[in-house]
């Protein structure tokens, strides 16, 4: 009989093991779907090659630690089977948008079984005349931005399966441009000046991340278990590059601004207003260009963004979003946030209300995941639309996922379902800002016109 691997967890793994509520599974949860139907027989096979016999943690369950002060660890389950995990499903009929959320819905507020790993994975047929492949995985695997990586390291360049991987690397490392668009963020946050300049700037963050108080809306209700989701069509990304190069900003920023407006949007609909919203972003402090470690695990860091909400123009707003987006980057949020979870995993006693001190001074999560610019495919079919979100804490009510694919852009939605009982709303709204946006920052024609002669 083979002895059982265990091995000890981060402290960050551990933050995220013991953070889990009723209200706030700690899970991440993504679907890609395409519009030709998946072989179940060959998604079972790439998914045991390519995410259980590569990465352990898909066949490890977590376990407590030795002694009262250790952390918890990892360790092989014991009677792992494949079919614990992956399921086989189909949608009502007529098997549309609504079919799919009411079906997810369903199984975003469930936990995961701790007695087993902490993931599960569907391939739901039905859809239209094409399948989806949901995932659910704990955030104690992994931060989300690498959860999003391993997920596409299923996928291919090509329908043949071909993945010209460098040799000894898992299938699918070519993704490493998989990262947050947020990193730009670190990037700046690495070039520090001076000793005395870093100090002040970390008493700044500091007095931030204690001090600062999110407005009292009807998004600060508490939340409850159930969830809803929402999600939008695809946007062209060329569209949104021409609006942020025309005003000076960047993608993220555009999108980070039609974000703000949607929600000033639907807060003004119920005669509210405030001067921002708080949202937390991830930042992914991974060396880009370097292949996941097969024992994954958080790298990652928090920032604290605040959205301006307030009544302007969009253009004016666009340019409030590149300003407080460049003020992040001049800061060392990144670092501080990051030692934090490392250590806030360490702390049994108070890792609770550390936890939910921080998760309340924002609404929820935002991430915005630039994925590859070209189609993949998945068991030879290609993947049409990927989404994902990860988990809120404490008293979060509203989660954000903007992805980038294949040349094209969601934004999707995973809301209280008390506080949020219209996730549409929100995805109208956007949509709304974003062509408010493009209208703003298209030439006068009639400019053009006398310039011309």
């Amino acid at each position: 009989m083979s002895a059982v691997t265990r091995r000890t967890m981060g402290g960050a793994d551990a933050m995220w093991l013991h953070a889990d509520r009723p209200e706030h599974p700690m899970v991440i949860d993504g679907i890609m779907w395409t519009e030709q139907p998946l072989d179940w027989g060959l998604l079972r096979r790439t998914i045991q090659e390519r995410l259980i016999d590569t990465y352990p943690v898909f066949r490890q369950r977590p376990v407590g630690p030795a002694r009262p002060w250790d952390l918890p660890g990892w360790e092989d389950d014991p009677d792992f089977a494949l079919s614990h995990h992956l399921h086989h499903a189909r949608l009502r009929r007529p098997g549309g948008d609504k079919q799919l959320r009411a079906f997810l819905e369903k199984k975003v507020s469930r936990p995961l079984d701790r007695d087993r790993p902490l993931w599960e994975t569907w391939l739901i047929d039905g859809y239209g005349e094409g399948s989806v492949v949901f995932s659910r995985l704990h955030h104690a695997m992994a931060d989300g931005m690498a959860l999003a990586q391993v997920m596409l390291t299923l996928t291919d360049p090509s329908p043949d399966g071909h993945d010209p991987s460098p040799p000894g690397a898992a299938p699918g490392s070519g993704l490493g441009l998989l990262v947050s668009s947020a990193t730009g963020l670190l990037r700046g946050a690495l070039s520090l000046p001076t000793v005395p300049v870093t100090a002040f700037k970390s008493l700044a963050v500091t007095r931030k991340l204690l001090l600062d108080v999110l407005p009292r809306t009807l998004l600060s209700h508490e939340p409850g278990v159930d969830k809803l989701l929402a999600w939008s069509q695809p946007h062209a990304l060329a569209e949104v590059k021409a609006v942020g190069s025309s005003a000076g900003s960047t993608v993220n920023d555009v999108l980070i601004s039609a974000l703000s407006g949607a929600l000033a949007r639907y807060l003004r609909s119920f005669d509210e207003s405030v001067d921002h919203l708080t949202t937390m972003v991830p930042v992914n402090i991974r060396p880009p260009d370097q292949p996941l470690p097969r024992e994954l695990g958080n790298k990652f860091a928090l920032v604290m963004l605040h959205l301006p909400t307030a009544e302007m123009t969009p253009l004016e707003r666009l340019a409030e979003v590149h300003r407080r987006m460049a003020r992040i980057k001049d800061s060392p949020e990144v670092f501080i946030t990051s030692a934090m979870a490392e250590g806030i995993g360490h702390l049994n006693a108070v890792e609770r209300p550390l936890v939910d001190f921080f998760a309340g001074k924002a609404i929820g999560v935002t991430t915005n995941v630039r994925g590859p610019s070209q189609p993949r495919y998945l068991a030879g079919v290609e993947v049409t639309g990927v989404l994902g979100w990860v988990p809120g804490s404490g008293g979060q009510t509203l989660g954000v996922c903007i992805f980038s694919y294949a040349d094209t852009v969601r934004i999707g939605f995973k809301v209280d379902a008390a506080t949020v009982p219209d996730p549409e709303r929100l995805i109208a709204f956007f949509e709304a800002e974003l062509d408010s946006l493009r209208e703003a920052a298209a030439p006068d024609p009639a400019g053009l016109a006398e310039g011309s002669g």
